[in-house]
């Protein structure tokens, strides 16, 4: 990661941060950006500056890091509503429409921004495209007794699926639920992100996807002009 990189993820994550309000039940995404939000909201609540909150995490690695700095955590079957959730993506079309799932998390991931009242995405210029899965691949999250099955089907549909390897281990990345990850790939990217969503969702041992469609309420963007790195709130196209 560049520096200018981290510099636009720290301004981004502080101005998604500048949005918590006392009382606020949090959902805390996963990734770099959100882990920088993260560290932030901690130093908020420990120079008291934001109190009452209640985080909700969208992975193990995100339960680590806010246990570790102190957020108070509740489970997502503890709550019936989430006032704010806060996350990154790894591409962001310009309809707010998203591919999340590139840390293998997006099954929580999306429970969490459904459950939101409010859901914002926190990126840096480079995760926008006018396109999605151009380049990106799309995670697909698979029982591991289907993933033969489940690529097969895939195909069917246009798109060519890889199970997703580990790098410091042997044999295939295995998500916090005990599943496979296919990454899959259209040759002409994604048309029409809803259907495409249900399609997948609705074949035989698939959990979820990564298509994250109308749920994003606002989009913050770290950008650099002159060197100067701020922070964009974009307009839905």
């Amino acid at each position: 990661m560049t520096d200018l990189q981290s510099r636009m993820k720290e301004a981004v994550a502080m101005a998604a941060v500048d949005q918590i309000q006392n009382g606020m039940i949090l959902g805390l995404g996963s990734g770099s950006t959100a882990a920088v939000m993260i560290e932030a909201l901690a130093v908020k609540i420990k120079s008291g500056e934001i109190k009452d909150v209640v985080g909700v995490t969208t992975s193990f690695q995100g339960e680590v890091l806010a246990s570790e700095l102190g957020i108070p955590l509740k489970s997502l079957s503890s709550v019936s509503e989430i006032d704010l959730a806060i996350d990154g993506a790894d591409e962001v079309d310009p309809k707010f429409q998203l591919i999340k799932g590139g840390g293998a998390c997006h099954v929580q991931e999306k429970l969490v921004a459904a459950l939101a009242k409010t859901f914002i995405v926190v990126v840096d210029s480079t995760k926008l495209v006018e396109k999605l899965n151009l380049d990106f691949k799309l995670p697909v999250e698979v029982l591991p007794s289907a993933w033969k099955q489940v690529q097969k089907t895939l195909k069917n549909l246009g798109g060519q699926g890889t199970l997703r390897m580990a790098q410091k281990k042997a044999g295939p990345i295995v998500t916090d639920q005990g599943n496979l990850i296919l990454d899959l790939k259209f040759n002409n990217g994604i048309d029409q992100p809803l259907i495409l969503e249900s399609q997948i969702n609705n074949i035989p041992g698939v959990l979820e996807n990564g298509l994250f469609v109308n749920l994003t309420d606002e989009v913050l963007v770290g950008k650099v002009e002159n060197n100067v790195v701020g922070v964009e709130s974009l307009n839905k196209i």
